[in-house]
Order: structure tokens, then sequence, then C-alpha cells
């Protein structure tokens, strides 16, 4: 139900008039379960490079116009697509008014073809931030699954193209 529907509703109850008011006798759960069903605006789903944007510009005190006019000045091209390229204005001020929420990121295990299998996958050592191709075994700080952003920050971006290389989305 949306808010015209329920002024609607309430505008058509029976009333009667008073020299000061007129008198509307309601359940009161009828009033609460009537409020309960108004719409809410539904939050949007955003990726994580949207959500770090928006965070920025909500620490810097930016307006909705500072939202869309910073836009151009951004040096991060994928923001830049997703706003312009694929059309996600409305998304991004519907973001912004209603609040959002972020995406998870498609993780990866890459895996090197024709090896020994004890240096088949990639590894990310986050404690000594070190990568190497080893086992399917994970461990507190050895992560096999990548994102697409962690692989291109490291380096390793070319294994999207890499015939040698099997990439599986998990």
């Amino acid at each position: 139900m949306n808010k015209q529907e329920l002024i609607k509703r309430i505008s058509e109850l029976p009333y009667s008039e008073g020299p000061i008011a007129d008198t509307v006798t309601v359940n009161r759960n009828w009033i609460l379960g009537s409020i309960e069903q108004l719409d809410e605006p539904q939050k949007v789903t955003v990726p994580q490079f949207v959500a770090d944007y928006i965070k920025y510009a909500i620490e810097n005190d930016w307006d909705f116009q500072d939202l869309f006019k910073r836009i151009e000045d951004e040096e991060d091209e994928e923001l830049l697509i997703w706003v312009y390229h694929e059309r996600n204005q409305e998304t991004l001020a519907a973001a912004w008014i209603n609040g959002y929420t972020v995406e998870k990121e498609k993780r990866y295990l890459v895996k090197m073809k024709g090896v020994v299998p004890s240096s088949v996958y990639l590894k990310h050592d986050a404690e000594d931030n070190y990568w190497y191709f080893g086992t399917d075994s994970e461990k507190e700080s050895i992560i096999i699954k990548h994102t697409k952003k962690e692989l291109k920050g490291a380096g390793f971006d070319w294994v999207f193209d890499c015939p040698g290389i099997e990439i599986e989305e998990v």
C-alpha cells in the first residue's frame, strides 16, 4: 500500500462533525496495521566500488548535486562505466536517498593447467603478502578464492585471458 492509498482509506472512514473538530472512531490495531502495510523505499544493491564512492562522498559532506558533479573527475574507470555506460544514474540516486546493500563480489579459483597437484591453485598469503601456487588447502591467512579486484591489484589480471589457466567461479 502506498501513501495515497492509505489517505484514501482514512478519508473514507465514517466520522461525526463537531464544533471544534471532526471525530473519528478507529480501531488502534487497524491504524497500526495500515501503517505497517505502507511501502518503504527498497534499498538497491550496488557494487563495492559504488559503496566506496558514496561513503567517500558522505565523509566529505557532499550533497546530492556534488555526488553527480564530481563523478566526472573520478579516475576510477569502473565507476564511470557503471554510472554512464551501464546507465545506473537512477540506481546511484536511489542508493544515496534510500540506502543500499553491497553486492557480494564474485570470487574465483585460479588453477594452473597441466602441473603437479601440489602446484595447481593460485594462493595468497595475506599475512606475509605473497602469492604462490599450491594445493587447494586453505588456512586462516592463506586465501585461494580471489576477487577480480584482488587479482588485478596483484598483477594477475592476465589469468582471465591465459589458455594455460583455468578459472572457476565459486
